[in-house]
């Protein structure tokens, strides 16, 4: 077997794969894109799931809609793909007090979440449970955790690392915002991307 074969079905398959990673990313629905870019929301469905593979035309229109340059679609790693320079870190769109940056935005189906987060005053995270772990580093402030039947107050450069099927909870009972790392596991914005629309 030649080893272009396996190549080309690799690029098909990162190929959907980055064109509805970036979708989400910005928050786009399949018809939204299609308005966008002017191409049809089934169209896009069948590129996204490798159904189909897009013109260089079709390419050039989802790069402009994405926002992204041409090679976004075709290249291999790099380092613009890998790492998060901190001027440019991603914000996560969702309604909430808390502002979220996606520390990991560019790794396609990745197993874990990396996100900064910046915690206003009295803003109180609710009890949650879910399969997995999770690891929190404060990095500027003191929050109030409780994990299981253990509370404690973390301050900068304090982190813990626990199972995320206990139930935990956490709020900021500071005047000043916290600011913190948290990394969990499954990744909840992987599972985003298998979303149709």
């Amino acid at each position: 077997m030649s080893m272009a074969a396996p190549r080309k079905r690799k690029l098909r398959i990162g190929m959907g794969a980055r064109i509805q990673h970036r979708r989400k990313q910005l928050g786009l629905t399949l018809s939204e894109l299609g308005a966008r870019s002017g191409l049809s929301a089934p169209f896009l469905s069948q590129a996204e799931r490798n159904q189909t593979v897009p013109s260089i035309m079709s390419l050039m229109a989802l790069a402009k809609a994405l926002k992204v340059d041409l090679q976004y679609f075709l290249e291999s790693p790099t380092e613009r793909s890998i790492v998060c320079r901190a001027k440019e870190r991603p914000r996560i769109r969702i309604n909430s007090p808390v502002t979220f940056y996606d520390l990991s935005s560019s790794l396609i189906h990745r197993m874990m979440d990396a996100i900064l987060m910046e915690i206003p005053p009295g803003h109180a995270f609710p009890t949650d449970q879910r399969d997995g772990e999770e690891f929190v580093m404060v990095i500027k402030g003191r929050i109030h955790t409780r994990v299981g039947e253990i509370e404690t107050v973390l301050g900068p450069g304090d982190s813990m690392h626990f199972n995320s099927q206990l139930p935990h909870s956490s709020r900021n009972d500071t005047n000043s915002t916290v600011v913190l790392l948290y990394v969990g596991t499954p990744s909840v914005m992987g599972e985003e991307q298998h979303d149709e629309d």
